[in-house]
């Protein structure tokens, strides 16, 4: 007579995953159906494969519309992995029992927003409701369920845990395994318990158990005598097909949205299944889990034990007698509370104690490296994927780039060809929003070297399959997004940026479009912000662009446009630093400190000249903001443009302004973030010194917060110098009358706290008059 063996999991969980294994080996099911999405079924002989490493995830995409994708983790400890792997090595039927991925992601955007089948049960319930056995862990008195788990076990007498056995008929039962084993037999006892004081399930939630119901009476209808169901804890008391009508479930499921899905086998890591949200399974701890699942005796013991080789490794202390220590003292926190094994909080709080002295590094260390981990999965080779995923994997094969989900740094030489290619590929994938490789800081300009960290993020395979539509290629993908986005781009500083991403890029296809794009919008823009902003990607690219060896890489025209960009500049520059606000010129300002040194880059005199002579007009007008006219005076002096004795005349000039604080503002853009100019410039800092002690006193209090901002900027070795240079000139006093009857009145209380008072200090009055 067929029989129905629900095994009630929790999700990721080691425990249950090691009793699933002893369970499924004693009972030997014809066909085990695990939850996860109905159409996944041809993609399971690619899990279990030898060459699959997990962690892994199922991923589903809408064909038309990539983003809306979800996740399906498997890790080793996942008790899902292990049904299915169990299946594949005894040779029985396996099959996911779920709503199929393309009524779930045909349901729409809302799936990110909530699950409606948690619509009827109250919000204290939800914890409840995503992780029940949790739950039942805390008021066993466990922080941690695995150790829970694992304590319930062994009060059982080792894993010969059960199942909860029902015959396909409504009036026979049957079990198997011993009833000191009936592990799961005693969860799903509690989950009948829980599931009796909330509501039903209604709305998703009820569809998807209609669907796993309907799955079970099929296999039922097949003929299969032992039929085992894998799920989370919760929805075990649900899927019994006899406690529900079949045609309630039939029109339930009646009119599901089907959306036109792919679905594949992606790596996953460990930091992934640590998230609670975006694509993570909520896993607190997943290194943690997979040394339980991978230990199955001694495993506090080998835990510290990994702990002082990672400790070690990072060259701090971590003994053979500190782990014994450690090992000692989490046993002895999990006595006295009550515990038969440690958890990780004893874990933890024994490494702090040993291993941590004065510091949480250690324990930093090992909640990133061991508690989490970041192992990254992999799948085989000719798991179905889009051509671009194909042939990004080809060249990272090619170029012998390592996939991991740990960082690690890359150093190239653009002398030689694998490395050209190498940063070719990254500022491709860069292009096309797959920031595999992130940049870093690579001392000097124009050199043949770069800096690069790579880590592979398990995201950044939907991100492959959204970028899929613009080719199928890494090349042609990144030539085409790079032509869309010239033809969009917002700004010429965008285009710019873009143009400068394409040469690096090598996309040699996409440059013409760029440089027209560009052009096009130069020709019709008047912003000098947006033109200055414009101007430091062009003159990188005309500098240093043929560094990377390549030929007609439109460095010229990226010259040619340099110049147009800072003509037209220069001819508006003068008028757009009229009547601003103290916001809108410090902005400009910054446009023109990223103008002027995009322009001394270029290193061409012609091109200073012009530049030079756009400073003089804005210098010379007494309409634009002080700010910017200080600026301009300071860049016209360190160019040579304007000798000292101009430069002092232009700083009194200012200095004499009615207002105070136009003359901070002048004072802020001449000065800049550095005084050294000050410190070797007696006259000038006579000619500031002069003025600041000319101010009456409501002048000076209204200008002190705004003096104090400007000099704030500066080092404080200059501030020391500049003071040190104001005293050795000298004070300056001003003459003020002095009351000497109101200033002889303290000596006596003075010369009574010093025990002078007998001494009759001539002219003082008596200390008590």
């Amino acid at each position: 007579m067929p029989q129905l063996h629900i095994f009630p999991i929790r999700h990721h969980g080691p425990g249950s995953a090691r009793s699933l294994e002893h369970a499924l080996e004693a009972l030997q099911p014809d066909i085990v159906l695990v939850e996860g999405p109905a159409d996944a079924d041809a993609l399971l002989p690619f899990l279990t494969r030898p060459d699959t490493e997990p962690p892994v995830a199922l991923l589903a995409y809408v064909q038309d519309d990539p983003a809306r994708a979800s996740f399906w983790p498997f890790a080793a400890f996942s008790p899902e992995y292990v049904a299915f792997r169990w299946a594949a090595k005894a040779g029985a039927k396996a099959h996911f029992m779920d709503l199929p991925a393309s009524a779930t992601l045909g349901f729409g955007a809302q799936d990110e927003e909530e699950d409606p089948g948690l619509s009827n049960v109250d919000l204290l319930n939800v914890d409840l409701y995503s992780d029940p056995l949790r739950l039942l862990a805390e008021a066993a008195g466990y922080s941690d369920f695995e150790r829970w788990w694992e304590t319930l076990v062994e009060a059982r007498g080792g894993h010969d845990a059960g199942a909860m056995s029902q015959e396909a008929q409504p009036t026979a039962h049957s079990s198997p395994g011993k009833a000191d084993g009936q592990v799961f037999a005693a969860v799903l006892e509690a989950m009948h318990a829980v599931r009796e004081d909330v509501p039903a399930a209604s709305g998703r939630e009820a569809m998807r158990e209609a669907q796993m119901r309907q799955t079970i009476r099929a296999a039922l209808g097949e003929g299969f005598q032992r039929v085992a169901v894998v799920c989370g804890a919760w929805h075990a008391p649900a899927l019994d097909p006899q406690a529900f009508a079949a045609k309630d479930d039939a029109a339930l499921l009646k009119g599901l949205p089907k959306a036109k899905v792919s679905l594949t086998w992606v790596p996953w890591t460990h930091g992934r299944l640590s998230q609670s949200s975006g694509y993570g399974a909520g896993v607190r701890s997943p290194g943690y889990y997979q040394h339980l699942f991978s230990t199955p005796h001694n495993v506090t013991e080998r835990w510290f034990a990994r702990a002082a080789r990672l400790l070690r490794e990072e060259k701090l202390e971590a003994s053979s007698a500190s782990v014994i220590e450690a090992t000692r003292l989490a046993n002895s926190l999990a006595a006295l509370r009550s515990r038969a094994l440690p958890g990780l909080d004893e874990l933890n709080e024994a490494a702090l104690s040993v291993f941590g002295w004065d510091s949480d590094l250690p324990l930093r260390l090992i909640g990133e490296k061991l508690i989490v981990g970041e192992a990254l999965g992999h799948v085989p080779d000719d798991t179905p994927s889009v051509p671009l995923a194909q042939d990004l994997a080809r060249l990272q094969k090619r170029l012998r780039l390592k996939v991991q989900a740990e960082q690690h740094e890359l150093a190239l030489d653009l002398r030689k060809n694998g490395d050209l290619e190498r940063s070719a590929l990254f500022h491709r994938l860069k292009l096309l929003g797959v920031p595999w490789a992130q940049e870093r800081y690579s001392a000097g300009l124009g050199t043949f070297k770069e800096n690069w960290a790579l880590r592979w993020q398990p995201e950044f395979s939907v991100r492959l399959v959204e970028a899929s539509r613009y080719g199928q290629t890494v090349e042609d993908a990144a030539t085409a997004h790079s032509i869309g986005a010239a033809r969009n781009a917002g700004t010429l500083a965008e285009l710019t940026q873009l143009l400068e991403e394409i040469r690096y890029a090598d996309l040699t296809r996409a440059v013409p479009p760029a440089l027209d794009a560009l052009n096009a919008r130069a020709a019709l823009s008047a912003d000098v912000g947006d033109l200055l902003d414009a101007l430091p990607p062009l003159a990188r690219l005309a500098r240093y662009g043929d560094v990377r060896g390549r030929e007609g890489g439109g460095d010229a025209a990226a010259a040619g446009t340099f110049r147009t960009l800072l003509t037209r500049a220069a001819v508006g520059l003068p008028t757009a630093a009229i009547s601003l606000s103290a916001e809108s010129a410090e902005a400009l300002r910054t446009q023109v400190q990223r103008g002027d040194a995009a322009i001394r880059l270029l290193d061409s005199a012609d091109a200073l000249a012009e530049w030079h002579d756009a400073l003089e007009r804005l210098a010379g007008r007494d309409d634009v903001a002080p700010l910017l006219a200080g600026d301009a005076v300071r860049r016209l002096r360190d160019a040579g443009r304007l000798g000292a004795a101009e430069v002092e005349r232009r700083m009194g000039l200012a200095l004499g302004a009615a207002q105070p604080l136009d003359v901070t503002a002048w004072l802020g853009g001449f000065l800049g973030d550095s005084g050294t100019l000050l410190v070797h410039d007696g006259a000038l800092l006579a000619l500031l010194d002069d003025w600041l002690c000319g101010l009456d006193a409501e002048a000076f209090q209204e200008t002190l917060p705004l003096l104090r901002r400007v000099f704030s900027r500066l080092g404080k070795p200059e501030r020391r110098a500049i003071g040190e240079s104001l005293r050795g000139s000298g004070q300056r006093l001003t003459e003020t009358e002095i009351d000497e009857t109101l200033g002889l009145q303290v000596i006596p209380v003075v010369a009574r706290l010093l025990g002078l008072d007998g001494l009759g200090l001539k002219g003082a009055p008596r200390a008590d008059s």
